[in-house]
């Protein structure tokens, strides 16, 4: 259970709230199967699957959640033939055009008949609280995604105040360092062979299989060209593609790691599986992010929320 994709928020408001209480609030948010009518939902669902029915599991203050997105999949297409024909026997038995107005209520009829008959598509997605450092980390290649999960866990918790995580540096400028002067790479760093720049006029060139320290790499660089994406290693920790807004895409976690994962006792228990799997992901994404926040001038600090003042009496 290693996450391929890490998307980090900072908490605000650290929420101070027990196991078990937390249990209770997701349970309120579990799961169950769409309506009819539902368009789509997102629900609380086990991150076990068969093998638990727990909605959270906490090793060493590290929690995991799942989010199960459900989603009626109605091809625009269907909707448009059933349209153009109930449109068309309009006009044939009435003898004139059909407005607007009317189109408009006729698919919004059709399609809510037609939506019970829509395929459900189903992705879970999951989170990591990291209770000690007021971290969450989302599973997702997007942000629409991210946000999806929090926006519930924020409706479970009735309030969450959280932000992306952000450094003092840029991740553009500390990418294109390390791709200009070998000499700021940090020691724990090797560079991948993946990386994706820009020019001054936003034109995208991705650069996959190369040598990023060759030739045409070091043109495109000194023509003005920015890194928005590069693939990096952490040493024994994960490999990924880090991007400019400080996410982390593509993760794949050191063979060490994953061998330690494969010769846990208890091995064949899903359970034991999926916490000891979660342990040692958390342990070295932890370093991971740890490392990169310090290269990139460590984080941006919080302005203080402002105390609303005190209304004055009246005289």
């Amino acid at each position: 259970m290693f996450f391929k994709n890490a998307l980090l928020y900072r908490l605000r408001n650290k929420p101070a709230i027990a196991l078990d209480a937390l249990e209770n609030a997701l349970g309120e948010h579990r799961a169950v199967p769409l309506g009819e009518s539902q368009a789509r939902r997102h629900a609380w669902t086990a991150p076990a699957g068969r093998a638990s029915n727990m909605l959270v599991h906490e090793v060493q203050g590290q929690r995991l959640l799942s989010v199960l997105s459900q989603e009626r999949m109605l091809p625009a297409s269907v909707v448009k033939e059933e349209v153009e024909d109930a449109v068309a026997e309009i006009e044939s038995k009435e003898g004139r055009k059909v407005t607007r107005k009317e189109k408009t209520a006729i698919k919004e009829q059709i399609t809510e008949a037609l939506m019970p008959r829509a395929f459900i598509r189903s992705k879970r997605t999951f989170l990591w609280w990291d209770t000690r450092n007021d971290l969450i980390c989302v599973d997702a290649s997007s942000r629409t995604t991210a946000e999806d999960a929090l926006d519930l866990l924020r409706e479970t918790l009735g309030s969450l105040k959280v932000v992306p995580l952000r450094t003092q540096e840029l991740p553009v400028g500390k990418m294109t360092a390390w791709l200009t002067d070998p000499a700021t790479r940090p020691a724990w760093l090797v560079m991948g062979d993946k990386a994706t720049l820009k020019d001054k006029a936003d034109t995208v060139f991705t650069a996959r299989c190369a040598d990023l320290d060759g030739e045409e790499i070091q043109t495109m660089l000194a023509n003005g060209c920015q890194a928005s994406q590069l693939a990096i290693s952490i040493e024994k920790q994960a490999s990924c593609v880090l991007t400019d807004d400080l996410a982390l895409k593509g993760i794949r976690f050191a063979e060490a790691l994953i061998e330690e994962a494969d010769h846990t006792e208890d091995g064949d228990d899903a359970l034991v599986r999926l916490e000891t799997d979660f342990h040692l992901m958390t342990g070295a994404l932890t370093q991971t992010i740890d490392m990169l926040i310090d290269c990139l001038g460590g984080e941006v600090a919080f302005e203080p929320e402002s105390e609303p003042e005190p209304a004055s009496d009246a005289a």
